[in-house]
């Protein structure tokens, strides 16, 4: 009877989760979309967005100006930080989960330099591969972000058989170095105006960017977070180590590469998209997994959910703390997500000990 109340409680638990997730989410959209220089009431703004989107209006009059601003700027660039904090948060998760580290997302082990040096490449020797078009940022950030993680897991067995998973984030971290080092040469190889582009393009932004980047990010998003979805059952099997795994009918070697690919593909496009935005891939999955306990099936989700909510919060306060000027959304997220991931340390070390 006491495992039955118990459970019901975790399920209601993870229900109201769901439902805080998703208020979250449309309610950081609407602040996204209320919040600017210039005021637009929210009926005008929700008849714009359906008007547009499902041809639905009960306005007779709305300014042209005021639907310019919200439905090529301001509705982009929403969705946008949407989708890359959705993208970044989903591919942390996974790769926490893989390694069994909370220290392991994008960053620390190479796949978002490799995939930032892949996009500056493009960007500096304006690169257009043919057959791929304006799919040629994309398609090039997400091969080098997994050709970095192939070298890093290459460096990995040739030091260590074992795979270790302090081997694998210390290996990451020399790769990116040495890949950061040689984006800042191809950037100083560059005239002040390339090399102030490339720059800020790095320090991570989704303010410019219209609904071509968003259309950009929508197909490997999307068969990205299919995949780790597909196989959040190997990331809950992998957990237990990956003997355990094995001796339980996982088949580990299959999983993790295709748990690589999906991880990959998300870091690739949202680096392609917005640039380096640090943060959103550690903390957010980390603050999730401690509200809703190791099981991937919650966890995936509900990251992906929070992460593109806390991008837009950044956003938003990247482009109004200053205004009219506008901070890069990278700092944004590194000031807000550095305190927290150090109080989420502390507060489990503490745990531990207690």
């Amino acid at each position: 009877m006491q495992n039955l109340s118990i459970q019901k409680y975790l399920k209601s638990k993870i229900v109201w989760l769901y439902i805080l997730s998703g208020g979250f989410v449309l309610g950081t959209a609407l602040l996204g979309l209320l919040v600017s220089s210039v005021v637009i009431p929210v009926p005008t703004i929700l008849h714009i967005v359906a008007e547009n989107s499902f041809g639905l209006g009960w306005l007779n009059d709305v300014p042209r100006n005021e639907e310019m601003i919200i439905w090529n700027i301001r509705f982009p660039r929403v969705l946008l930080a949407l989708f890359v904090g959705a993208s970044l948060a989903l591919a942390g998760a996974a790769f926490q989960g893989l390694l069994r580290n909370p220290l392991a997302d994008p960053y620390t082990i190479g796949v978002s330099s490799g995939a930032a040096l892949g996009a500056v490449c493009v960007l500096f020797f304006q690169i257009t591969i043919v057959g791929l078009g304006s799919f040629t940022l994309p398609v090039v950030a997400i091969a080098s972000g997994f050709l970095t993680l192939l070298i890093v897991f290459g460096l990995v067995r040739l030091s260590s058989r074992s795979l270790a998973i302090e081997t694998i984030i210390l290996a990451g971290i020399i790769i990116s170095a040495f890949i950061g080092a040689i984006t800042s040469l191809i950037i100083s190889l560059g005239d002040r105006d390339s090399m102030t582009q490339i720059i800020y393009w790095l320090y991570g932004s989704v303010g410019m960017r219209g609904w071509s980047h968003v259309q950009l990010i929508i197909p490997f998003m999307v068969v990205g977070a299919f995949i780790l979805f597909m196989h959040y059952r190997e990331l809950n099997a992998l957990a237990l180590g990956e003997d355990a795994a094995d001796h339980i009918g996982v088949d580990v070697k299959r999983g993790k590469t295709y748990i690589l690919i999906g991880a990959s593909l998300l870091t690739g496009a949202a680096v392609a998209v917005s640039g380096s935005i640090g943060f959103v891939g550690l903390v957010i999955p980390h603050l999730v997994r401690l509200l809703t306990g190791p099981n991937h099936r919650h966890v995936l989700p509900l990251s992906m959910l929070t992460g593109g909510a806390f991008l837009i919060l950044a956003d938003l306060v990247a482009r109004t703390i200053i205004a009219p000027k506008e901070l890069p959304i990278g700092v944004i997220t590194a000031l807000i997500g550095a305190p927290v991931f150090a109080l989420l340390l502390i507060k489990e070390r503490i745990g531990r000990r207690g």
